[in-house]
This record gives C-alpha cells, structure tokens and sequence, in this order.
C-alpha cells in the first residue's frame, strides 16, 4: 500500500495512545495458561496480538473476540495439534511461546512471516540442546520437542528480553524451582519486569535474589483474571515526538506509574529541551527548540526508529547509543532509516549500535520517489512524523505494515491535521 502523507494544516489535537501491545501479550498468554475465564479488556487487535491470541487458542485456551476486548478461558492442559503454530511476525509470540511449546508434550512447529524465521533463535536453541532436547531451525520453521527441566539456566544479559520472558513463562509451571543466571549487562530489564508484573496480576511470583538472578519457584498454576491493558509508551512515541516538535499536541490514555522502559521517551524529550506538562487529563507539549542529546537505547530499542526522526529535527548533533538490536529487528531499521532519510536529505551515519545525526531541519525535502517503509511498522510511522514535523510531502510505500502493531495509527493522526491519501 502507497500513502501520502502531510500537514493540510498547522499541526495540532488530541490523541490518544492505543493499548499496549507488550503488555497484551503478557496477559492473553497468562489467561490462557489459567484454568478457567479471563476478561481482557483495552486490547488493540494488531496483527501481532491477533498472533497471540491465535496461537493461545491453538495450545491452551478458548478464545472470543470482541470489539476491544476478549474472553480467554484456558482449559488447564495442552491440546493436540494438528497444524503448525502461526506467528506471523511477531517476534514475542515466537520466543514467549517456544519454552511453553515444550511441555505440551509433543512435537511442537512454528512458522512466520517476513524475516521472523530469521530472526536469531540461539539462546533458546542452546538452552535446548544442552538439554538433550529436540530443536530444528530453517527459514520454512522452527520445531521443537521435549521438555525443558526446571533448574539453573545461564543466558547472556544483553540478548532480548523476550528469551528470558519466555522461560518466565513456563519454568513456575514445573515441579522443582529454577534459577535464572543472567550475564552481565542486563538490557531491557523493564521488559523482563513488566512480565513479572502480569504474571504476578495472574497469581504467579518470581522475585529478584540479586540484579542478575532470577527465582522461579515451581509448582505454580495461573488464575483467572479480568485485566485492562494500558496505553502503549512505545507507539506514544510517534505523536510525542510530533508535539515537542510542533506543540499543540495532547497525548492521552497513558499511566505515569508504567513499568514499560519506552516511557523514557518522555525523559529524553525534556532533555532535548521539550516543554510539556502532566495532568490527570493527558500530556500536553508546547511548540519549543529542541537540541540533540546523549541517548542510551539498552532499555527502550522500539524507540530507535522515531529518535532519529527527532535527530534531524533538533539542532546540533543527537548520539544514539547501544542501538544494535534495531538490526535484527522486522527490517534491520538502522539501515533502513539511514536510507530513507538521507533520501529526504538527511544526514546521519551509523557504526555498529551508534547512531550520530546531524540536526538538519532547513535542508529536508521530498524526495521524487516514494519512501521505501521496509515491510517494518516503526520504519512506517517514523517516517509519517517526519512528513507531519516538516510539512513535507511523503510518499510512503508498504504503509499496510502499521497492521502489525497500530493498524489505526492513519486514522489517529488525522484529526491532529495529517492529511493521508492512499494512492496505490
């Protein structure tokens, strides 16, 4: 899908953050491994989510949709498959569900869509084979078999969460306690946390024994509960960073007291010299000059993509650090956005996981040929706010990518003055 996208007026409304997807994943898989009726309210029905509650009613569950919500009523054991389970491009749904895949008892076959099966699977692939345990990889799917014990497990702090989150899942299921050893750094730890945080909502503990240990204790089961999913800081990114730069913009529908590591887009805006205040009725940013500043990305990847949006648009020069898991992503979105916006005359270099951009505001413009989005959502919406922060006129291919995680993101940038026409 082609779409054009720009400002038919000055830039300015209200809008608000869809539900988180992170945490709806969390949820559906913790309803579904309960026995009995879950509630779950507040859910956004990406491709991703629909993912999950796909693959929760081919494993465990009943599932019944609704408009924004579902029932989720897990029926307390495994069922038999007779299909492979279908991930789409969700990444959190792969690796979330791979541990749990293995105490189905039976031979268990993902399959995916896009660059998923090429996404690295080798922590898990280790953590099997060490095991004794069956683990076939192939860009047609990944199938696993046998049962992964409880016990000590060691993993490299500074792969992505979802591997450790995925153990989170399945090991309080087990019989004996288990300990998970993580390797120094730790990244992402929000992540790991917001997991703990769920399970705990659904009756199952973990707790910290030291910054790098995790204590699962077995024997655990899930309960039902009904659970509403907040607001989403990753994808709040997107108008947040159009309103620090434009001002006029009131973002809605997030909690201050969130665990997700992407609220630090609010912390790295003020840095930048954003100006905005907090209310019980939403955030509100006013017009400001924004400077580029020093950005660790370790704790909050999905932020990547729009930050170096926001880069170009502040003055001097914006450093973002530990950015290498922006690689291995739905497309390998340093390089995709190194392109696309050195077509609008950006100017940026990368080596590794550092990102230097140059502030280059006044020499923008729009380039002859459509924008390349690169099959990746954050990709997509990134470069829609660079088309609503500068006025330009962008034409941006696979825009149908926003399914994945904000499938109504046009529809919400429209009323604070994006005007999107859909021309192929």
């Amino acid at each position: 899908m082609l779409v054009k996208i720009h400002a038919s007026r000055p830039i300015g409304g209200t809008i608000t953050a869809p539900p988180s997807k992170s945490m709806a994943h969390r949820a559906v898989l913790c309803a579904a491994l309960a026995k009995g009726s879950s509630h779950i309210t507040n859910l956004e029905f990406s491709k991703d989510i629909s993912a999950t509650l796909a693959a929760a009613g081919q494993l465990c569950a009943k599932v019944d949709i609704g408009a924004d919500d579902a029932v989720v009523e897990g029926l307390g054991h495994f069922l038999s498959l007779t299909a492979p389970v279908d991930c789409c491009e969700s990444g959190s749904t792969l690796r979330f569900l791979i541990p749990l895949a293995s105490l189905t008892g039976q031979p268990v076959t993902f399959t995916g869509r896009g660059r998923l099966m090429e996404r690295p699977q080798s922590v898990y692939e280790t953590l099997f084979r060490q095991q004794g345990l069956g683990f076939q990889s192939s860009p047609a799917g990944l199938r696993v078999e046998g049962a992964l014990p409880a016990g000590d497990y060691t993993l490299a702090g500074d792969v992505s969460s979802q591997f450790i989150s995925g153990l989170l899942f399945a090991l309080p299921l087990l019989s004996g306690d288990s300990r998970l050893h993580l390797v120094p750094p730790v990244e992402s730890r929000s992540y790991i946390d917001m997991t703990r945080s769920v399970q705990q909502t659904f009756g199952v503990q973990s707790r910290w024994l030291d910054d790098t240990t995790l204590w699962i204790p077995g024997g655990q089961s899930y309960q039902p509960r009904d659970y509403t999913v907040e607001g989403d800081y990753s994808q709040a990114a997107f108008p947040a960073v159009l309103g620090a730069v434009c001002g006029g913009v009131t973002l809605t529908g997030l909690s201050p007291e969130t665990l997700q590591g992407d609220a630090a887009i609010l912390d790295i805006l003020r840095r930048c010299g954003a100006k905005f205040t907090v209310t019980a009725e939403g955030i509100t940013f006013e017009k400001a000059p924004l400077q580029g500043v020093d950005i660790d990305l370790a704790d909050c990847p999905d932020l990547g993509p729009v930050l170096m949006v926001l880069g170009l648009l502040c003055q001097g020069t914006t450093v973002i650090r530990n950015a290498q898991r922006l690689r291995l992503k739905e497309s390998d979105r340093i390089a995709a956005m190194e392109e696309e916006l050195r077509a609008c005359g950006g100017v940026l270099e990368s080596q590794g996981g550092t990102i230097r951009v140059t502030g280059c505001a006044h020499r923008l413009h729009a380039p002859a040929a459509p924008l390349h989005g690169h099959n990746d959502h954050r990709v997509v919406m990134s470069l829609a706010v660079l088309a609503l922060c500068t006025g330009l006129p962008l034409t941006v291919d696979e825009a149908e990518s926003i399914q994945k995680s904000w499938p109504r993101f046009f529809e919400a940038v429209k009323p604070l003055g994006a005007e999107v026409e859909y021309v192929g």
